[in-house]
């Protein structure tokens, strides 16, 4: 590592139910989605010889998370998935993700096998709500079985497919594919959901 950090971990929540990309059929429009974060800062446990590596669980809080052993009270989500380097060029969480925490590199100064580069962990409530099941709402990923609203034009948002959320639900993703020919006549917009799979085929409501 380049410098000595201070032994501690940052962890940030990536609030990801953000605008997505779309594109109705026969339009060329298009913008960059946007998105916010919040960070704390919390004393690694010793659990596992990484810091939230996977199947390892944490505490949930507004603006603070810790790693705990899964069988403690205090454990709140389970790791899916723990990748190094920026979520932006790396690789998509699991579709079942609710939620991904960033994980800041942390150099504990003794141990190169207890220290961690910079990350992100793909983390999933051990309990419902479950945010990022198809059609909730709320998850970081867009998925098949999820719903958008128009936010204005050239952009959609997620939101609940029963009607619960701040917009009502427009269209529904029934697929995604690897580009917009493998996507189904009754397609009526094209969303970018990212991953190996990166069209959202959806369907008017």
């Amino acid at each position: 590592m380049g410098h000595r950090a201070p032994p501690f971990a940052v962890l940030a929540l990536l609030l990801t139910a953000g605008l997505l990309t779309a594109c109705q059929q026969g339009s060329g429009g298009s913008a960059p989605g946007t998105g916010t974060g919040a960070s704390s800062a919390r004393q690694p446990t010793g659990y596992g010889s990484l810091f939230l590596a996977r199947g390892e669980c944490s505490t949930r809080g507004r603006t603070s998370f810790t790693e705990v052993a899964c069988t403690s009270e205090r454990a709140a989500a389970r790791v899916l998935a723990r990748h190094n380097g920026p979520r932006e060029s790396g690789p998509r969480c699991p579709d079942a993700t609710d939620f991904v925490l960033r994980v800041d590199a942390l150099n504990r100064g003794t141990s190169e096998e207890r220290s961690a580069p910079e990350g992100y962990a793909c983390m999933r409530n051990l309990q419902p709500p479950h945010p990022g099941d198809p059609g909730m709402g709320g998850g970081p990923l867009t998925v098949a079985g999820d719903c958008v609203a128009t936010e204005r034009r050239g952009l959609v948002k997620e939101t609940a497919c029963d009607g619960s959320g701040a917009r009502a639900p427009e269209y529904r993703v029934t697929r995604t594919v690897r580009d917009r020919a493998a996507c189904p006549p009754s397609t009526a917009l094209y969303v970018r959901v990212g991953g190996r799979e990166p069209v959202g085929c959806a369907r008017r409501l």
